[in-house]
């Protein structure tokens, strides 16, 4: 990556501090209305972020995943900065306690679902679509 006009930066902030910082080529996210892909000098974009994942292009043509669940993203100046709820690098994530989560969003919905209850049944299906997309970066 030769020149600052040839990269962009990716910085992914949770309240719990940072998650992801470097540069890259091209980052890709997927947000309310559908997938935004980015490559330096794209033109300033403010999103909001679906629960799924957001992949960094490395040098080596590999790539980054994280786990982003909900936010938005910011891009101006070659900066892109995702302010997540939670997120969570590849390599973080702990399968077994996702996948815990998902046996219990999914006993929630249940439960929702017998008692008519939609504001649990909303919560239930958000928890189950953090821990799926958990469990699908951690095993890619």
């Amino acid at each position: 990556m030769a020149d600052n006009q040839s990269v962009l930066t990716v910085s992914i902030v949770t309240p719990d501090g940072k998650v992801y910082d470097g540069q890259t080529s091209l980052l890709v996210v997927k947000t309310t209305t559908g997938e935004l892909g980015i490559m330096p000098n794209h033109v300033p974009v403010i999103a909001s972020l679906a629960v799924d994942e957001a992949r960094v292009l490395r040098d080596d043509g590999n790539k980054n995943e994280i786990a982003v669940n909900g936010g938005f993203i910011e891009f101006s100046d070659n900066v892109a900065t995702i302010v997540a709820d939670s997120a969570e690098k590849q390599g973080d994530i702990d399968v077994t306690r996702a996948e815990g989560a998902r046996k219990r969003a999914e006993e929630r919905i249940r439960k929702a679902k017998e008692a008519q209850d939609s504001d649990s049944m909303r919560r239930a299906e958000v928890a189950l679509r953090r821990a799926i997309n958990r469990i699908n970066v951690a095993n890619k």
